[in-house]
């Protein structure tokens, strides 16, 4: 069977990405573009030069150029949508495709969305529709993640303790690592959160309001207790670091390599190979569209031999090959719901300024409402 693949934001120009516009809805085509049972369908983008861009990019006719996501629905039913507009989109757009009779994946890009219902909304709908809905928390699928998993597993530093975050917000780059909190919890949820905040500068990324600088420590279920530091003044020596009762497991430090660890036996740390990969993805790929002009002009070659697949990649992968199964994707919904409740939970305890327990009886943004109430006051300058 083939998929048809709509693409929902296709944004502006790729080559020049920021944080209004990552042109996601472009490493979301790449994706597709090379599994053999996918084809690009659709593309919607309310800019049409930006839609019509990218379907010349893609050999996508005049006719599957939209700016309006319902008709592109009607007209084209495709079985999976790729959802790349702004978190505060997601859930108008995921519904849209939820009530579709034909959609049967829908792939949204993260964070979840911009308050806490819009993000249980989504998940509700498309269990009820019978809608597979995954994010797109596509570092899990990374060497470096990967690796630590397996040295997670197979003992290397005893029994998980405590997981430590470090980045530069909860929210937009938080919510990777409160998803691959997770996965290294084997999804066990999280009970309560504690957390203080600054937001002394103005700070909005892709629409959303994201804090300068927080400490926030929660607790699983299993036992396992978190800590998170964001900001220019993380004390987290890594993007993560899995403490266990013999040892610690370090993930992208800053100066070292992209996977570490330590425990009684190994003297000090030893580094562990993940290949090409790194933080953020493969570190000397071509881009795929370059990748598959060097394919075209060299008959019975793969341009995957050119190219070392994206995080993206991977994860669009992943989600696709369960669909095939029919089985849960490690993207799902539910599992996403898992990190959300704790970014929004830690922006709840901020407000109230005491512990939060789950499962989180509000349903907004605690940090948005509180910069629009000037209880968070940023800068006159920002």
């Amino acid at each position: 069977m083939t998929y048809d693949v709509a693409i929902v934001g296709t944004g502006p120009d790729p080559e020049d990405p920021d944080t209004d516009g990552f042109a996601m809805g472009y490493r979301h085509a790449s994706a597709y573009d090379r599994l053999d049972d996918c084809r690009l369908a659709a593309c919607v983008d309310i800019i049409r030069p930006n839609a019509e861009a990218f379907a010349e990019t893609w050999g996508l006719a005049e006719s599957a150029v939209y700016e309006d996501v319902e008709q592109m629905l009607q007209e084209v039913r495709p079985d999976v949508v790729s959802v790349t507009v702004p978190p505060s989109v997601h859930a108008d757009v995921v519904l849209a495709c939820a009530e579709s009779d034909s959609v049967q994946a829908i792939h949204c890009e993260k964070p979840m969305a911009k308050t806490w219902d819009d993000a249980k909304r989504m998940v509700a709908a498309c269990e009820e529709a019978g809608v597979r809905l995954t994010f797109n928390h596509q570092r899990r699928f990374g060497r470096p993640f990967r690796e630590a998993k397996r040295l997670l597993d197979d003992g290397a530093v005893g029994s998980l303790e405590r997981v430590e975050i470090g980045g530069p917000n909860l929210y937009d780059f938080g919510t990777h690592l409160f998803d691959l909190c997770g996965y290294y919890t084997d999804q066990s949820p999280p009970e309560w959160v504690l957390c203080g905040v600054d937001y002394g500068e103005e700070n909005v990324q892709f629409g959303a309001h994201n804090e300068n600088n927080a400490i926030a420590q929660w607790g699983h279920e299993n036992g396992v207790v978190g800590i998170a530091s964001t900001g220019d003044y993380s004390v987290v020596p890594a993007q993560m670091r899995l403490v266990g009762d013999d040892g610690l497991i370090d993930i992208c430090t800053e100066d070292g390599p992209p996977l570490r660890y330590r425990n009684g036996s190994t003297n000090g740390w030893k580094s562990v190979d993940t290949g090409r990969d790194g933080a953020h993805g493969p570190t000397d790929s071509l881009p795929q569209v370059a990748a598959r002009k060097v394919a075209a002009r060299l008959p019975f070659v793969s341009e995957d031999r050119f190219r070392t697949p994206t995080y993206i990649e991977r994860a669009i992968e992943e989600v696709v090959t369960a669909l095939v199964e029919d089985r849960p994707s490690e993207l799902s919904g539910e599992n996403a719901l898992q990190s959300t409740e704790l970014i929004f939970g830690a922006w709840e305890s901020a407000r109230r300024r005491e512990r939060v327990a789950f499962p989180l009886e509000v349903d907004g943004n605690a940090l948005e409402e509180m910069v629009e109430s000037n209880e968070l006051l940023a800068s006159d300058d920002a």
